[in-house]
């Protein structure tokens, strides 16, 4: 059991690293195929296992050369039902893949004697992040994630994270679930490149809209799977920005059609990459997570924490 007290990223002045690009650089950048985009597979050999630690292992690594915090997350953003059963998991067999991914990187964290190493279970949306085909209602999306939340609740997790999130009343399902569950939640949601979530809404009205319908539960609110590029021009000095406390971006500028469509991985430029984070960190300094999506790997962390 582990038994050190830790604060989270918006209890303390501390910077994080944050890195959530593991799938897409296992893809095109080791060949190792992920069908549908789940990396939690990797965890039933021990090769897989291996791969998924020794990227964690190396991620902290790199946060510690820096004095920077760690958040890492679990590799289960698609091990939800809907998107587990077109890869033959029943509901028991999710229960236990869920909770191993949680054990793996409590494994990973215990090699380091740390603080600032902070263990999130991660969690997606139901459907097509960029272009969700249905949307739930709130209520619905409550009771959609609520099986997949309840698997984290005994588990060594110090908060969960909802990555990738489209509209509203799925980020507001997902925010009454943990609650329901005493959890500690993040919600991150993704923009076009105009800034504006998928499904139209401004950040500003999105994050609004869960604080209302939630009495203001989620821990803090962040961006994610977006190039800087997509969301700098709407950060701005704001109540709302309050609540904003991490970005999370991807390599490429290209659209989220563009890259559903990629045959080839865009890494970008990782020196500008980093370079353009740690500029919304100097004039944000609320937000104190800065990481890497799709496209991104550890040249792209790197840069990051050279920048910082």
């Amino acid at each position: 059991m582990d038994m050190i007290k830790r604060k989270l990223p918006h209890q303390t002045d501390n910077v994080f690293l944050a890195y959530v690009g593991m799938e897409t650089d296992i893809i095109f950048n080791k060949g190792i195929d992920l069908p549908g985009f789940a990396a939690y597979p990797l965890l039933e050999n021990q090769e897989g296992r291996e791969i998924i630690k020794n990227y964690h292992r190396d991620f902290i690594k790199l946060a510690q050369s820096k004095n920077l915090g760690a958040i890492l997350e679990t590799p289960t953003w698609v091990a939800n039902r809907s998107r587990a059963e077109s890869l033959g998991y029943t509901p028991d067999q999710l229960r236990l893949i869920n909770a191993d991914a949680v054990q793996v990187l409590s494994e990973v964290r215990a090699e380091f004697e740390s603080s600032t190493i902070i263990l999130s279970a991660n969690l997606g949306p139901r459907d097509d992040a960029y272009a969700p085909s249905e949307q739930m209602s709130a209520d619905e999306a409550k009771t959609y994630h609520m099986e997949q939340l309840a698997i984290f609740v005994d588990g060594e997790v110090d908060l969960v994270s909802g990555y990738t999130i489209a509209y509203t009343a799925e980020a507001t399902g997902m925010v009454l679930a943990a609650k329901a569950l005493d959890l500690p939640i993040i919600i991150s949601f993704t923009v076009e490149t105009d800034g504006r979530l998928p499904k139209s809404a401004t950040l500003e009205e999105a994050i609004s809209e869960v604080d209302e319908a939630t009495d203001g539960y989620a821990d803090y609110f962040m961006i994610n799977c977006a190039h800087p590029d997509h969301f700098t021009s709407i950060l701005k000095s704001a109540p709302w920005m309050s609540r904003i406390k991490g970005v999370v971006a991807n390599a490429s500028r290209c659209s989220h059609a563009e890259l559903d469509n990629a045959e080839e991985l865009d890494a970008g430029d990782p020196v500008e990459f980093g370079q353009q984070l740690t500029e919304i960190r100097r004039n944000f300094p609320q937000i104190n997570i800065l990481g890497g999506c799709c496209g991104t790997d550890m040249r792209h962390m790197q840069s990051i924490a050279d920048n910082l």
